[in-house]
């Protein structure tokens, strides 16, 4: 097999690699990261734009709340003054809207309005999380998502938020779908009038049309939490680091394991620097995925310096840098192999799916490419460099 001369590029990539460190260093001094709600206080909304299907309003005895999943709907009637009782409606019975109005028109005290054709299907029904499930004489509604409504495109979702102040949206799912995240900041809810998820409700029904929003999930950080979160995370990634370096000075010699440090460091920094010039939004989803890039990366170090070390017994007369170029060839198809088919699950990831997710699939992707090149470049740069100036040493002595 010939040997690819490796070590011929360690100060070329070298000086690349401190040119893109030193810019995404100076990017994330200038422009920061693109903060998720995990580690900024706010609130953050996913809305659905789907129109009114039904109202439901209950003047009977005792309290009655709706409940409904993807296959049924449910009535609980309960208080003190009646037996507790659970109608329930599957949508495999009730198919249609007409269907289920009239079935649900014949328990005591419950009022129900429809405002979709008779015919429509059950199955599209959505349930807002925003209001009281508990009926009473305001009106409670359900909406439905029919297949036929015109996309919403994003800048007018932006257009209709903008008086709010400062507010982030972001696309889910398919355009057919209507789904968007919405995020404030808590800086602007301090500032706002009002319940601020309902003033964002608000503001996008005066837009979009009355009833015509379902709120799918609603969450708020507090500035407490936020902080917190951000500690923990900035630990973690230390106590990592930490562990990588006691591991692989107890398996190889301490220059080993400086590399090795090094070379994963290298990686976690490439990937701050991709975040801050995409502004691709820094999360927990991408904490998790500098994690699993850093574990990737270290497992490729440890099978090239195990390589590296075993050749070192087999040509123990061999000039040093010549063992890191057979020892870096020798392993080549393994490490191609090994990430081309883990790319192409990751690739698959970053295709067919949306949101976190989607950004997860491609920071996996920027970082399985850094961590091969760290691999072969940083580790073993650095082992040689070591090597180079223990020598230099040695013949000064």
């Amino acid at each position: 097999m010939k040997t690819i001369r490796f070590s011929r590029l360690f100060i070329p990539t070298a000086i690349l690699s401190i040119v893109l460190i030193v810019a995404g260093l100076i990017s994330y001094a200038i422009r920061g990261f693109n903060l998720g709600v995990d580690f900024q206080a706010g609130l953050i909304q996913e809305v659905q734009f789907a129109p009114t299907a039904l109202s439901l309003t209950y003047a009977g005895r005792g309290n009655a709340s709706v409940s409904m999943n993807r296959n049924a709907l449910d009535i609980v009637i309960s208080g003190s003054a009646v037996e507790g009782v659970t109608h329930n409606f599957p949508f495999a019975t009730y198919q249609t809207m007409g269907g289920l109005s009239a079935a649900l028109a014949q328990v005591d005290g419950l009022g129900v309005s429809t405002s979709t054709p008779a015919g429509a299907a059950t199955a599209l029904l959505v349930q807002s999380a925003q209001g009281n499930p508990v009926l009473g004489a305001d009106p409670y509604i359900l909406h439905y998502l029919p297949n036929n409504l015109p996309e919403i495109a994003i800048e007018d979702v932006r257009a209709a938020l903008s008086p709010l102040g400062t507010v982030s949206v972001q696309v889910l799912g398919g355009n057919a779908e209507r789904r968007f995240m919405i995020r404030m900041e808590d800086s602007e809810i301090e500032g706002s009038k009002g319940v601020p998820a309902e003033k964002i409700i608000n503001t996008l029904e005066e837009r979009f049309g009355k009833g015509g929003v379902a709120v799918t999930r609603s969450d708020y950080v507090g500035s407490r939490f936020s902080k917190q979160l951000s500690d923990q995370a900035g630990i973690l990634m230390a106590a990592t680091l930490l562990l990588i370096l006691i591991y692989a000075s107890i398996r190889f010699k301490p220059q080993f394991a400086i590399g090795a440090v090094l070379a994963i460091a290298h990686d976690a920094l490439i990937i701050v620097a991709f975040v801050t010039w995409t502004r691709m939004e820094f999360n927990t989803t991408t904490i998790a995925a500098i994690l699993t890039i850093l574990g990737y990366s270290i497992n490729d170090t440890i099978v090239i310096f195990d390589r590296i070390r075993e050749n070192r017994r087999i040509f123990p007369d061999e000039e040093f840098v010549l063992t890191l170029d057979r020892s870096l060839t020798e392993t080549l198809s393994r490490t191609i192999i090994t990430t081309v088919t883990t790319m192409l699950a990751v690739l698959s990831l970053f295709i067919f799916t949306t949101g976190s997710m989607k950004d997860f699939a491609l920071a996996l992707l920027v970082g399985m490419i850094s961590g091969v090149y760290s691999t072969i470049f940083v580790a073993s740069g650095f082992v040689n460099f070591w090597d180079v100036q223990m020598k230099k040493r040695a013949h000064k002595a």
